[in-house]
C-alpha cells in the first residue's frame, strides 16, 4: 500500500480520474436517480418528533421474544384495530411504542394496558405527546442552517481560490453525497430523527473537508504548470487527486472506524436513539463523500474550466513542449542507429578479409622483418574504414614526433 501510494504520488503510476469523468458522471446520475425515485416510491421514515403522535415507555427486566406483538395488542384494545404503533427496544430492557396522536384519557388506558402486558407497575410506563408543531419548527430551522451554510460556504470558497469555478464544483460535490445519503435512508426505511439531521450536517462539513484537501493539491498542482507550460491543466488536476488518494481512503477508514464501533454496540446493546441515528447518518455520508471527492469534483472542475483562456493557452504550450521533448528523444536514436550502421559495415567487411584482418597483418610482417607495404614506406597506415592515417598517429596517443632534449640541442 505504501509502495502503492509512493508511486501514485511521484506520477510513477497514475489513475485516469479525469480522462474517464463521463464514466463517474454515468455512474452517479444513475446512483442519484436511484435515490430520487426512493422519494416518490417510499418517502421518508419520519421519527416521532416531525409527525406528531404519542410515545410510551416501558421498563421491564427483559423484551420477550414476541414484545413487538404484544405491544401493538394492547394500543389496538384501547385505541382500536386500526391503530399503527411503531415498536422498538432500547438497551435491551426497554420498550418503546410509538403511535398516533392520543388524547389524555386514551394515553392512560394505553399505559396502563401496557403494565398489565407486561406485568410491570404503572409508574414503570412513561407517556409523552410531541405535538406536530414543534417537528415543523425542527424541520425550518435545519432548512434554514442549510441554506445558510451553503450560502457562506460558497462565498468562502470563491474567495479562497479566487475561482468562482471551484466553489460550484464543490457545491455539486455535497449536494450529489446530500442526495445519494437521504436517498439510502428512503430505501432502507431507517427513521430520520432530529439527531438524523444533525448528522446531515455533520456529513456536508465532512464532504467538504475532503474536497477542499483535494482542491488544495489541485491548486498547488495547476499553479506550478501555468509558470512551467509542462503540463496540460487536466494532467496536473489528474496528478493531484492520484496523490491525495491514499490520504483520502485513509482519512475515510480512520473515520469511519470508530462510527462502524458505535453502530455495532447500538444496533446489538442500545437500539433506537440519538446516538444510533447520528452514527448512522454519519456513516452513510462520509463513504459517499469520499467518492465524491475524488470522482466528481476534480473531474467536474476540469471540465467547468476547459475552455478558459488561460487553460487553452497552458494545454498550447504544453503540447508544445511535448512534441519538443520527442524530437529530442528522436535525435539521440538515429545518432546510435548511425554508430550502429558503421559498425556493422565493419563487421561485414572483416568477414570478407578487408582492412580490419590486413591492418594487424601488416604490423606482424614488419615485425618479422618482411618488407614493408608501400603505404607504410610513405608513413601512412590505414583505418578500420579505410581512411589513411599518418605514422606518428598509430603508434599511441602521442601524435607529434619526440622533441630533442634543450640540453643536446645544437650538439653534434
Amino acid at each position: 500500500m505504501a509502495q502503492w501510494g509512493n508511486d501514485l504520488y511521484a506520477g510513477d503510476r497514475s489513475i485516469d480520474f479525469v480522462g474517464k469523468s463521463k464514466t463517474w458522471y454515468i455512474a452517479s446520475a444513475v446512483i442519484m436517480a436511484v435515490a430520487a425515485l426512493g422519494f416518490v416510491v417510499q418517502g421518508l421514515n419520519l421519527s416521532l418528533e416531525f409527525t406528531g403522535g404519542s410515545e410510551f415507555r416501558v421498563v421491564t427486566q427483559g423484551a420477550l421474544a414476541s414484545y413487538e406483538d404484544d405491544a401493538t395488542s394492547a394500543v389496538r384494545e384501547v385505541a382500536g384495530g386500526s391503530a399503527s404503533a411503531n415498536v422498538t427496544t432500547i438497551g435491551g430492557d426497554t420498550i418503546r411504542v410509538q403511535t398516533e396522536e392520543l388524547d389524555g384519557d386514551e394515553s392512560r388506558e394505553v399505559a396502563r394496558e401496557l403494565a398489565s402486558t407486561f406485568g410491570v407497575a404503572q409508574s414503570e410506563v412513561s407517556s409523552n405527546f410531541i405535538g406536530p408543531s414543534w417537528g415543523a419548527s425542527v424541520s425550518q430551522q435545519a432548512l434554514r442552517a442549510l441554506v445558510v451554510f451553503l450560502v457562506i460556504t460558497t462565498a468562502l470558497m470563491a474567495l479562497y481560490y479566487r475561482n468562482w469555478k471551484m466553489a460550484v464544483a464543490s457545491m455539486v460535490a455535497l449536494a450529489h453525497d446530500m442526495l445519494i445519503t437521504v436517498g439510502i435512508y428512503t430505501w432502507t426505511g431507517f427513521e430520520v430523527s432530529p439527531a438524523t439531521l444533525i448528522g446531515f450536517l455533520t456529513v456536508l462539513g465532512y464532504s467538504l473537508y475532503d474536497t477542499v484537501v483535494v482542491f488544495d493539491h489541485v491548486k498547488e498542482n495547476t499553479r506550478a504548470a501555468f509558470q512551467n507550460k509542462r503540463s496540460t491543466f487536466a494532467h496536473a488536476a489528474n496528478l493531484a487527486v492520484n496523490q491525495t488518494l491514499v490520504r483520502s481512503i485513509n482519512t475515510t477508514v480512520i473515520a469511519v472506524l470508530p462510527i462502524v464501533a458505535v453502530l455495532i454496540i447500538g444496533f446489538a446493546k442500545l437500539g433506537p436513539g440519538t446516538l444510533l441515528d447520528l452514527s448512522l447518518a454519519l456513516f452513510i455520508g462520509m463513504t459517499v463523500g469520499a467518492f465524491s471527492s475524488v470522482f466528481i469534483a476534480t473531474p467536474l472542475l476540469v471540465d467547468l474550466r476547459r475552455k478558459d483562456a488561460d487553460v487553452v493557452a497552458l494545454d498550447k504550450a504544453a503540447g508544445k513542449h511535448h512534441k519538443a521533448s520527442a524530437v529530442r528523444e528522436r535525435v539521440p536514436a538515429r545518432v546510435s542507429a548511425g554508430a550502429g550502421a558503421a559498425a556493422g559495415s565493419a563487421a561485414g567487411g572483416a568477414d570478407d578479409g578487408s582492412a580490419v584482418t590486413e591492418a594487424p597483418s601488416r604490423a606482424t610482417s614488419t615485425t618479422e622483418g618482411t618488407s614493408p607495404s608501400s603505404s607504410e614506406e610513405s608513413g601512412e597506415g590505414q583505418t578500420v574504414t579505410g581512411r589513411k592515417v599518418h605514422k606518428y598517429a598509430q603508434s599511441g596517443p602521442r601524435n607529434q614526433p619526440k622533441k630533442t632534449a634543450r640540453n643536446r640541442r645544437g650538439k653534434g
